[in-house]
């Protein structure tokens, strides 16, 4: 279990659910994770927050179908100036699909596409510095980029958002990185070129930490969701991939 003020340079931060179907997201997770939703936001777009015990979590907004997108959990990596971190990105390969934006004194947000085509957001803090519990049942447990350029987006991560990045004994079949930092490893590159469908394209993951997989599977099921992948035990943990009533994929992980 890990509380923490504010997310080093670089790591995961935040999670956000881009949804069609607002309120039966906020009922869905918070019946899943025993999280509390609150009201949407009328003045930030009817943006919400999900809350753990009193602490932020994560949040979530309306997918009206303008941007083309379906409806998927979104990561946000921390940065200490956007403004820069941006304009690396878009010298390393990346294209801006949000540029740097100012929310109100919470703090300034953009998200860009690496060179593999994947979303990641970036948050330069302000009163709100992201969620304040990862790595215990119900929370956020480890986040994962699928990619089909491993190289490309390797250096991507480590040039714009200064990963120090550790690769793991790699074969033909499994290449895979971590970002760590002193004492703890926050996320991983995964090389998914050789079994990503053909049309699907890079992404990023949420696992969410459970105490049974088995269990939360039934639950998610009982609540509208469904089983995408798994469950399979590995030495990471028992896994599985589900999607919640409208289709947004995320995975569970019970170590």
């Amino acid at each position: 279990m890990t509380h923490r003020e504010t997310a080093p340079v670089g790591a995961p931060c935040w999670i956000e659910i881009f949804t069609s179907d607002p309120e039966q997201a906020r009922t869905f997770y918070s019946e899943l994770f025993g999280w509390k939703a609150e009201e949407p936001n009328a003045e930030f777009g009817g943006y919400w927050m999900f809350f753990k015990d009193g602490v932020e979590i994560a949040g979530g907004m309306r997918n009206d179908g303008s941007a083309g997108s379906p409806d998927v959990w979104a990561v946000y990596l921390a940065t200490d100036d956007a403004e820069a971190a941006v304009a690396r990105a878009k010298a390393k390969g990346g294209q801006v699909i949000v540029p740097v934006m100012p929310i109100a004194d919470m703090g300034t947000m953009a998200v860009v596409a690496d060179p593999a085509g994947a979303g990641i957001g970036m948050w330069q803090p302000g009163v709100h510095k992201g969620f304040g519990v990862y790595g215990e049942p119900n929370t956020p447990g480890w986040f994962e980029l699928h990619t089909r350029d491993y190289d490309a987006s390797v250096a991507f991560y480590r040039d714009v958002f200064q990963w120090e990045v550790e690769a793991n004994p790699a074969t033909d079949e499994f290449r895979y990185s971590v970002q760590v930092n002193p004492g703890e490893q926050l996320a991983g590159i995964m090389d998914a070129s050789k079994f990503l469908p053909e049309g699907v394209p890079s992404f990023w993951s949420v696992y969410f930490l459970v105490d049974d997989t088995d269990a939360a599977l039934e639950r998610i099921a009982e609540l509208g969701g469904a089983l995408a992948e798994g469950p399979d035990d590995t030495p990471w943990g028992r896994l599985a991939t589900a999607t919640d009533p409208t289709g947004a994929r995320f995975k569970l992980m019970a170590r």
